[in-house]
């Protein structure tokens, strides 16, 4: 029979084994935080920017081109149509491409994109609408036929472009403000920088070390 110390000695090496078996299995619990996907469900509704000048400028532009492009549809028809196709392009793509940064700003979607300078995206979207409306509404409104379709689409496509150049007012104001913040964040940077590395040359227990 086995005496007290061959038992003690017996369940500490029982012990040692089950702790060394325990750290090698691949089936141990971890205390590691497992990083979660973050799909579409973390989407929220932006209603500061909506209530704000930028936002509901996007949502007038929308309504205006739509009301546009719905006004030149009802049009049966034309001679000639140079205008009326025109007229019609313009107000859809301007339609489409705002109606899409509406969406990506109001559901903070840019964010997740930092790639891409969203203020210039959006100055470049409301300069180039502003242009091409004002040019749609003048050749729609020396080519029309004096009917209700052609003049409402007329009115609406200049109402678009007063919108969309206060925007682009706007629009330009943000953009300098940002690349003036960037430019004075890259230059405190570099400066901090610079006074680390002055600092590391000067420290005489550094240089003790490096000899």
């Amino acid at each position: 029979m086995r005496n007290g110390d061959d038992l003690e000695g017996f369940d500490g090496e029982a012990s040692s084994a089950s702790m060394i078996s325990a750290a090698s299995s691949p089936y141990q619990p971890t205390t590691e935080p497992v990083s979660q996907r973050r799909g579409l469900g973390g989407l929220r509704c932006d209603l500061d920017y909506l209530r704000g000048s930028l936002g509901r400028l996007k949502l007038a532009e929308v309504l205006l081109a739509l009301t546009a492009f719905i006004c030149i549809e009802t049009i049966m028809e034309c001679s000639p149509c140079e205008g009326l196709y025109f007229f019609e392009f313009v107000s859809c793509s301007a339609l489409v491409v705002t109606g899409a940064l509406l969406l990506l700003f109001s559901l903070n979607l840019h964010t997740r994109i930092p790639q891409i300078n969203w203020n210039l995206t959006d100055l470049v979207n409301t300069g180039l609408s502003t242009f091409f409306f004002f040019i749609a509404s003048v050749v729609l409104a020396a080519l029309n036929h004096k009917t209700g379709a052609e003049i409402a689409a007329v009115v609406f496509g200049f109402l678009a472009m007063a919108v969309y150049a206060v925007n682009t007012f706007l629009a330009v104001q943000k953009w300098r403000l940002s690349s003036r913040q960037q430019s004075s964040r890259q230059s405190s940077d570099y400066i901090r920088a610079r006074t680390e590395s002055r600092e590391v040359v000067h420290r005489p227990e550094i240089q003790r070390l490096d000899a």
